[in-house]
């Protein structure tokens, strides 16, 4: 079954099933995935950095939904995430991977630490690949299955004040565009979302005012997972699209790089 479009949640337990992983789960939209893919009867395998907070999440989601969690507690920035992904998921049987873990330092490129920049290509760059390298695999061998790398407007273009992140973001739509191509014949549905700005605790953190076309979580997730099965990109929101639009298609690439200039310049 090539590029099929799972709708109900029986559906989403077969094609999908039974374990998902997502990296980057103990909060926000990670968070947002872990809730609404368990609604679906999906078993999860988490992912994060702090050790109770994920565990925080497992439990409730273990209580409010009936399903099974395992989790990972590491930085996907990790020298040793690869042989951790191999030993968390040992005995699982993955049929959805989502990679939302991200790093994302504000900041002049020049002015910010190379340390700093170092953990972007990290955990933005080195991390998916080897998410996806270590645990697809076992969804192309049983011929079903999906992945959903989360991306950004902001690596459509240049963007000021978050260069090394939206760089990075332009790795993940380019990495998962060639992974659609390569895994569609073998029944693995890949799809990156390119996302706008979303209420979670980091970009409240960095932003004084909301972007325009701003998200809540959950909505960001229900279009993502709507989406798989459909095609290699979407961009949740029609003002985002809008925007992707604009930027990719009407604007220079001088005056993209402006507009996303004026989004990014009060982020601190």
């Amino acid at each position: 079954m090539v590029g099929a479009v799972a709708g109900t949640s029986g559906d989403w337990s077969d094609r999908y099933g039974p374990w998902a992983a997502i990296a980057g789960a103990s909060e926000g939209l990670g968070a947002a995935f872990a809730e609404a893919l368990a609604a679906r009867g999906l078993n999860l395998l988490l992912m994060a950095r702090r050790a109770e907070v994920l565990a925080d999440v497992a439990s409730r989601i273990e209580a409010q939904h009936g399903v099974e969690t395992r989790c990972l507690a590491i930085d996907m920035g990790d020298p040793e995430l690869g042989p951790a992904l191999d030993e968390a998921s040992s005995g699982l049987e993955l049929g959805l991977l989502v990679y939302n873990a991200a790093f994302a330092p504000v900041g002049s490129f020049l002015d910010l630490p190379e340390a700093s920049l170092s953990q972007v290509v990290d955990v933005n760059v080195r991390g998916p690949v080897l998410f996806v390298r270590r645990l697809a695999p076992a969804l192309r061998a049983r011929g079903r299955g999906g992945v959903i790398l989360m991306s950004s407007l902001s690596g459509l273009q240049g963007s000021p004040r978050i260069a090394s992140y939206a760089a990075s973001k332009a790795f993940n739509t380019t990495l998962g565009e060639g992974l659609w191509g390569e895994l569609r014949g073998d029944g693995v549905d890949v799809l990156v979302s390119c996302a706008g700005a979303i209420r979670t605790p980091g970009y409240a953190g960095t932003s004084t005012r909301e972007a325009p076309g701003t998200l809540d979580p959950e909505v960001v997730v229900s279009r993502t997972l709507d989406a798989l099965g459909r095609g290699p990109r979407v961009v949740p929101g029609w003002m985002n699209g809008l925007a992707a639009l604009l930027t990719g298609r009407l604007l220079s690439r001088r005056m993209a790089i402006r507009l996303m200039a004026a989004n990014t310049k009060d982020l601190t």
